[in-house]
């Protein structure tokens, strides 16, 4: 799990992982803080081959504003570069275990 400050970091791991999952948040955003050890737990267990990383809107509004993000908890998932998925705000862990395990299953298996 990676805390990412600038856009040019976000576009490395872009490049270098075959899959990303950008947790976009803030440290005022009640359901960023109960939604983030979920999704810890879910990608580390469920989805091994995803990269989880963090961004803080707050601190680095530059980042969720190149990627269209307006509100926290946002989730983008990319696949080789490639953004496949996008889920806000009120996000439920199997919903989101739901949508992961589809595309995880055509790209890694």
């Amino acid at each position: 799990m990676k805390e990412l400050k600038q856009l040019d970091e976000v576009q490395k791991l872009l490049e270098n992982e075959r899959g990303v999952l950008l947790y976009f948040y803030n440290d005022h955003c009640a359901p960023c803080l109960s939604l983030r050890p979920k999704v810890i737990h879910l990608i580390s267990t469920t989805f091994p081959q995803i990269t989880l990383a963090f961004v803080n809107s707050e601190r680095y509004p530059d980042i969720p504003a190149h990627y269209g993000i307006f509100s926290n908890p946002a989730l983008l998932l990319f696949i080789e570069g490639r953004e496949y998925l996008r889920k806000s705000k009120y996000i439920s862990e199997s919903e989101l275990r739901e949508s992961i395990d589809r595309l995880y299953s055509m790209a890694f298996e």
